[in-house]
């Protein structure tokens, strides 16, 4: 059977089920606690309340532009989050159906019909019970940054699974440069995302390693925990102390002009 075909398929077929309804169930307009703030800054291009979230907001004001008028604003900005969640279950989809494969089938060996049914039948399941979970539809329809922080999870665990696959090629490290990308528009979202970065590093870990032990499972969890905090703490923090030391630097003693230090 055509199996890669009917992955793809039914994973587009999530994707229209989950933007259909989150689309039909959506606010029109504005609702409770940080959406208001959220439409209004990104439809304007402002500043939110700390630490912001600039990509998320960037991307509002893109979909802003298609309100024929103003109280179509928050109509538009709100769908930024039917369509993030329409991805992040649609990679979930991916997700399950890739790792139930390696459950089921051995290496090298062609997916039947029965498989194909156990395989596609637990990311329907799986994807589905998601989509219509509460909390998850909940984000999905209100111009908030957890549906957007949800799919770059998603996204972050499926490009996971590729560079596994894909490890003994030399040509591996090309999705993690990219894993490395998405972690890094994470800033501009929802902290949330970096919640991945473990589970890439156990991936990796079992990938590598075949003979699981204790003082080694302890180990890779250790160094996940390490990756996780040198990403939050020190790249977040201390980077953005940087950039606050360069603007006042060039700005003060070198005359040139505002949002200088960051460049």
């Amino acid at each position: 059977m055509h199996y890669k075909k009917w992955d793809v398929l039914l994973g587009w077929a999530v994707f229209l089920n989950a933007l259909i309804t989150y689309t039909l169930t959506m606010e029109p307009t504005v609702s409770f606690w940080d959406t208001g703030e959220y439409i209004a800054t990104a439809a304007k291009l402002e500043v939110a309340h700390p630490p912001g979230a600039p990509l998320f907001q960037m991307i509002g004001a893109f979909f802003a532009f298609f309100a024929k008028d103003a109280e179509q604003i928050a109509f538009m900005v709100n769908y930024v989050s039917c369509l993030s969640s329409a991805f992040a279950v649609t990679f979930l989809f991916w997700t399950i159906t890739h790792i139930t494969r390696k459950l089921v089938l051995k290496e090298g060996e062609v997916t039947v019909i029965s498989q194909a049914i156990i395989i596609f039948g637990s990311g329907l399941v799986g994807a589905l019970s998601f989509t219509y979970s509460d909390s998850f539809w909940f984000n999905a329809t209100e111009t908030e940054v957890y549906a957007m922080a949800s799919f770059i999870m998603a996204l972050l665990i499926w490009l996971g699974l590729k560079w596994i696959d894909d490890l003994e090629n030399p040509r591996a490290n090309k999705w993690l440069l990219l894993i490395c990308f998405i972690s890094g528009l994470t800033f501009g979202i929802q902290f949330m995302g970096f919640l991945a970065i473990p589970s890439l590093v156990l991936m990796f870990y079992f990938k590598k390693y075949k003979k699981v032990t204790v003082k080694n499972f302890v180990l890779a969890n250790l160094v996940a925990v390490a990756i996780l905090f040198f990403v939050f703490k020190f790249s977040l923090t201390y980077v953005l102390k940087l950039f606050a030391w360069g603007e006042v630097f060039f700005v003060n003693q070198f005359g040139l002009p505002f949002n200088t230090g960051p460049l």
